[in-house]
């Protein structure tokens, strides 16, 4: 769920006119303040106060309802904010308990700072009334990033008055430079959940672009110097676990890998210091895997690989460095465009791609002992390091280096055991650098990033299983095209290449997004001796950044061997696409209507072979009423075209006509009860259809517990369905017809009994029912005509799974924190054709379980 934050940073647009904003002075401390939410220092008493704070929502440039007052201090080792915030009913201030970054729509006070003074990055620092801490990272002048984690001090006091809050942010947390005089950019905001407001020092006019340019300056900290402190966080771990299945099925009883409890200890750390007052170097050693949040169970019957959000800390904080190709500009619209990842974390430390032997059952006739395997989940990392910072004014730079070690799986038979290598042992490197000029009108970056690996000999198998070496790089910039910055171009051009044997390659290049070996593109599959792949791609967006009248195109283009999934992620090769976007925006509130906007773009797409692959029209409305309840509609209509990826490598295949619409509608998200709902219909003139609802129920009993529950039903009938290409006919694509019923829930318990202890229980059954049947062949390239293979075909099954977990976290020192974490996962399968709940529930039920408990401690020290 989205922070108010985030909201609020996302919608605060603007290249700033700072004359009328003086700036804000800090005062030093000769003793340090005690964070306890109380303004009784002396220092809260003398200091000048900040108070000259403006509505921007829901009434634009007025007076805000409720007073507020801030003073910031400071000593050698950090910065002191003190706030208070009036309240005519103070027993209306909504004080909410949560998780760290989770406002839970509560009353809060930020102060967000550009210690840099480069007007474009920063960092935020929140408390809301209930005591949570809130932290990220600005960038881009308007954006925000909550992957990062401070280690800070904040808290609240609610009283007659309203509420107060006290934070102690240690310059250890800030990257800056000791100048004199001393210059940072700083903006306070509040936020009043009952009455949807946000007030600010500064904010940005609707319909205008840019934020942290616009912050006022502030004086004072003269004397101050950047802190070359170490942070070091060893961490312990132990998990427990029983599992009874895997990829492959059910464990055997005489498994001897998977017949009990199995206890893995693990320690490891993490380090972070700064290099000079610029760059801030972190590096880990075998870093933690347990993750608090399990990725969801998807069903996926297309040819691209689900994509999972990254949660390891090491990786996620700072990952804003990294972002390649949609800088510069506010909005980046895409229709079917397969936008490349640049950096794609989760690749480090992936599963093992390696494949084991095949078994026989048996020789002539004679049954041979069974086999037993353990494989590794993940890749272990030896370790890796990263520095982000700026290196001079104007320039962003970042690298990471990881090392993971070759993993090899244990097979047994009868006693007989033996070692297979799974992954090699892997060399990752990424660089990034970023220069913005000419008071950021231009921005420059350049990004590359190689992966090499080390085989053991010319006769390793995994020589033929995985690249051996890849190289991807890439250059994006922006230009603002006129002196107010109101229309931009922005984008980015990328290269890619990778080696490795000539059984590798091939069987890369007949995958999925490439499939050279199309009949109708003999020119793709010229050297079938190749032991490289190389390709290239390139995007460019003109956007209009601000005014009501709202336009963004894009064309861009994805050569056949574009690859970068070795430390990227790519769902989609050789494509030439293009669209435009216009729209009007009502901006002003009027009546019962807070925002409104309508938008209408066309898009069309080829393929390199000059297939029309798309024509399509898109419309979009938008409106928000005065009580925070928002509508949404949107529908797209393609054209009958062609497609060269429906056969999965056979020949171009006709499209028909098709319409989707989504639908959704949800309720003011700052009560204690909210719910959504969204509905998406599809429809295609080959008799092709579907529907998904999927509402969506919140509940707050009490300020500490949220309840929350996301039911969804699917329904579709397929009429061609891709089967497989082991077809008799010069096509050698074959398809059927495809029924599915699919019932999913989320559901989540979120309970807090101060903000440094929560209970979390997440849980999500999934059932589904697949039926194929009518198997039939494409007759003829570029046509949507068949020729019955076999129309009594029929295969079905219905497929269930339970996937959960519950954590209890207690952070009991700023930095430090212990985990308990219980994860169930169960599945299970039977060949039923016909959909009953009752029926899927019981296959879920009666699904054999892994369980995993797992302890972990983590204690932050400042050395």
């Amino acid at each position: 769920m989205r922070s108010v934050l985030c909201s609020l940073l996302l919608a605060l647009l603007a290249v700033p006119a700072l004359a009328d904003v003086p700036p804000i002075q800090a005062v030093r401390t000769s003793r340090p303040v005690l964070v306890d939410g109380l303004l009784d220092e002396e220092v809260w008493k003398s200091t000048a106060v900040v108070n000259d704070f403006t509505q921007r929502d829901p009434d634009q440039g007025v007076s805000p309802r409720q007073r507020s007052e801030v003073r910031i201090a400071f000593d050698d080792d950090a910065l002191y904010i003190g706030a208070r915030m009036y309240d005519t009913a103070p027993d209306s201030v909504i004080a909410r308990v949560a998780r760290r970054d989770n406002s839970a729509n509560s009353d809060m006070f930020t102060v967000l700072l550009d210690p840099l003074h480069d007007k474009r990055t920063g960092y935020y620092f929140s408390v809301t009334a209930g005591g949570v801490l809130l932290d990220g990272v600005l960038m881009n002048d308007e954006w925000d990033d909550d992957s990062w984690d401070g280690v800070w001090q904040g808290r609240a006091k609610r009283d007659d008055k309203g509420w107060t809050c006290e934070m102690r942010i240690p310059f250890s947390q800030l990257r800056f430079q000791a100048t004199t005089p001393m210059v940072w950019g700083v903006n306070f905001q509040r936020w009043t959940t009952r009455y949807n407001e946000q007030d600010a020092v500064v904010y940005t006019p609707r319909g205008q672009s840019g934020y942290v340019s616009r912050f006022p300056e502030l004086l004072g900290l003269d004397g101050v110097h950047p802190s070359h402190s170490i942070e070091l966080i060893p961490y312990v771990t132990n998990k427990a676990e029983h599992l009874t299945y895997g990829s492959s099925g059910l464990y055997a009883p005489d498994d001897p890998f998977h017949s009990g409890w199995k206890n893995t200890p693990t320690a490891g750390g993490d380090l972070r210091t700064s290099l000079g007052s610029k760059l801030t170097m972190n590096a880990t050693i075998n870093p933690d895997f347990g993750q608090v949040e399990i990725d969801p169970a998807v069903v996926n019957l297309s040819d691209v690989e689900s994509f999972f959000q990254e949660k390891r800390p090491f990786f996620t904080e700072g990952v804003s460095v990294f972002r390649c190709g949609n800088n510069g500009a506010n909005s980046y619209s895409s229709f079917n465009w397969p936008e490349p990842t640049f950096f794609y974390s989760r690749r480090i430390g992936r599963s093992p791609q390696g494949s084991l032997p095949d078994y026989p059952d048996n020789i002539n006739g004679i049954p041979l002992p069974p086999q037993h395997v353990e494989y590794p989940v993940a890749t272990h990392i030896l370790g890796a390091a990263k520095i982000t910072g700026q290196a001079a004014p104007g320039w962003n730079v970042g690298t990471v280096q990881a090392v993971t070690r070759r993993e090899e799986a244990t097979i047994d038979t009868s006693g007989v055991r033996a070692q297979v290598s799974v992954e090699p042992l892997t060399y990752y490197g990424v660089w990034r650098a970023m220069h913005e000029m000419n008071d950021r009108r231009q921005g420059l970056g350049l990004m590359a990033m190689t992966t090499a690996r080390v085989f053991e000999g010319s006769s390793d198998p995994l020589r033929d299983q995985v690249n051996t070496n890849s190289v991807t790089a890439a250059m994006d910039a922006w230009t603002f095209l006129d002196k107010k910055r109101v229309y931009v171009i922005t984008g980015y051009a990328t290269a890619a290449t990778l080696q490795g044997t000539v059984a590798h390659v091939n069987d890369l290049r007949q995958s999925a997004p490439h499939y050279y070996q199309r009949p109708d593109r003999p020119d793709l599959s010229k050297d079938p001796n190749a032991t490289s792949l190389t390709g290239w791609g390139t995007r460019w967006w003109l956007n209009k950044q601000e005014g009501d009248f709202m336009l963004n195109s894009a064309v861009g283009a994805i050569s056949p061997g574009f690859d970068n999934n070795d430390l990227g992620f790519l769902s989609g090769a050789d494509i030439i696409n293009a669209h435009t976007l216009v729209g009007w925006q009502w901006q002003k509130p009027k009546g019962w209507r807070q925002y409104m906007n309508i938008m209408g773009a066309l898009a069309t797409s080829w393929d390199f072979g000059g297939n029309s692959t798309m024509k399509a029209f898109w419309s979009g409305w938008n409106l928000e009423q005065r009580n925070h309840w928002s509508w949404n509609a949107t529908t797209y209509v393609q054209a009958p075209a062609l497609s060269s990826r429906a056969t999965r490598g056979g020949p171009v295949m006709a499209t028909k006509a098709n319409e989707s619409w989504s639908l959704y509608f949800d309720t003011n998200g700052s009560k204690p009860w909210f719910w959504s709902i969204s509905y998406n219909p599809y429809y295609s003139a080959n008799g092709s259809w579907q529907h998904d609802i999927a509402p969506y129920f919140q509940l707050r009993p009490k300020p500490s517990l949220t309840l929350s529950a996301g039911p969804e039903l699917y329904k579709a009938h397929t009429d061609a369905q891709f089967w497989d290409n082991n077809g008799t006919l010069a096509t050698g694509s074959r398809f059927a017809q495809l029924e599915q019923t699919q019932v999913s829930m989320n559901f989540r318990v979120d309970y807090s009994a101060t903000p440094n202890v929560s209970f979390q229980v997440y849980l999500q059954p999934l059932v589904t029912t697949l039926r194929y049947h009518d198997l039939r062949e494409l007759a003829r390239s570029r046509t949507y005509e068949f020729v019955s293979v076999d129309p009594n075909f029929e295969n079905a099954s219905t497929f269930g799974t339970l996937r959960g977990n519950a954590v209890l976290r207690w952070e009991y020192l700023p930095g430090s924190s212990m985990f308990f974490v219980w994860t169930q996962e169960r599945a299970d399968s039977d060949p039923a054709s016909e959909f009953d709940m009752d029926h899927s529930m019981h296959v879920v039920g009666n699904a054999p379980a892994n369980n995993v408990f797992m302890v972990k401690v983590a204690h932050h020290f400042g050395l």
